[in-house]
């Protein structure tokens, strides 16, 4: 071999164990610093919203509130537009009348005119009844001494029989107009009073629903429709945020749980505010299968899950707001 030829082999080792030199050095260099980087866990602050809507369509008439105001309970929200309610109302309101003067009718019986009426033909019943049995036992006297023949006295007691019957006739229909309605008449006539009613207060709270009120203190997060839109039934209109109920979110793989759990407590860096605050966890779950974190299976070791771990502040912090990011270091 030539001195050219070694000095290029030479050089040819040399280049390969430098390389495999910088290879290592940085394989080391990778792996120590990384194994001196903490684990992150990263989260976010969440908030209840409910979202206010209403029972029955209308049009949007007026809206008392703008995205980022604070309202508390019993604010006027939004004014809802709705004449078919208000027809309603008044079909309600007329049939409730008309069963209330029903109602009164059957209470009070029949009017004094029918009473007098009814008297008057009771009276004269009495009148033809005595003039009758008078007859009959003039008639009968007179069949007895056998002036008067049998198909007379028959006659006479048929009639007087009659004029019996017609009494009791006009006697009961002078009890029934004192007496007024039967008592299941003054029921029947009280339970559509009662019906007509529950119909108007149905349609009252239809109307109250026109007009929208704050059900819990908070802040408007979304207003949805604009003045003059229609809305339907259940439609959202806006949402409103319950700032007093803040917590955070963070979906944490299962070899960092570290002892994480319900009742524990963590310390949260909020970048925001460059600020530490402590953390009470309220709620782990695992997110199943579907969210599967690292496959290791392939190096014969076993999947890692995801939990959902939420978390609310121990102490209030003011100025913390939905959507803030939180972070977890081991």
């Amino acid at each position: 071999m030539t001195e050219q030829a070694k000095r290029q082999h030479n050089n040819i080792l040399l280049a390969i164990l430098g390389f495999a030199t910088v290879v290592v050095i940085v394989a080391l260099i990778g792996f120590f610093a990384l194994d001196r980087d903490p684990d992150i866990i990263q989260g976010q602050v969440e908030v209840t919203e409910y979202r206010v809507s209403s029972k029955v369509p209308g049009r949007i008439l007026e809206l008392r509130v703008k995205e980022g105001d604070y309202v508390k309970v019993g604010d006027t929200l939004a004014i809802l537009d709705a004449p078919e309610v208000r027809a309603k109302m008044e079909q309600a309101q007329s049939a409730e009348s008309a069963a209330a003067a029903l109602e009164l009718k059957a209470q009070n019986g029949a009017r004094k005119e029918q009473i007098q009426g009814a008297f008057s033909v009771l009276q004269q019943a009495k009148a033809g009844l005595e003039i009758a049995e008078k007859s009959y036992n003039r008639v009968q006297r007179l069949f007895d001494e056998g002036v008067m023949s049998a198909q007379k006295r028959d006659e006479a007691f048929a009639n007087y029989k009659a004029m019996e019957a017609q009494v009791k006739a006009a006697q009961s229909q002078y009890d029934m107009a004192v007496n007024g309605a039967r008592r299941e008449d003054k029921m029947a006539a009280a339970a559509q009073v009662g019906r007509a009613r529950g119909a108007v207060q149905e349609v009252n709270s239809y109307i109250h629903e026109t007009v929208q009120v704050a059900q819990m203190e908070g802040e408007v997060s979304d207003v949805y429709p604009k003045v003059g839109e229609l809305v339907g039934t259940g439609s959202p209109i806006m949402s409103i945020a319950v700032m007093q109920d803040l917590w955070g979110t963070f979906n944490v793989r299962e070899d960092q749980l570290k002892g994480m759990q319900v009742g524990s407590e963590v310390n949260a860096y909020v970048p925001a505010f460059d600020k530490i605050i402590k953390m009470k966890v309220y709620y782990l779950k695992d997110q199943g299968s579907y969210a599967v974190w690292k496959a290791t299976k392939a190096n014969g070791q076993y999947d890692l899950k995801t939990f959902e771990v939420k978390a609310r502040p121990v102490e209030k912090m003011e100025g913390l707001r939905p959507g803030m990011s939180l972070i977890i270091k081991d």
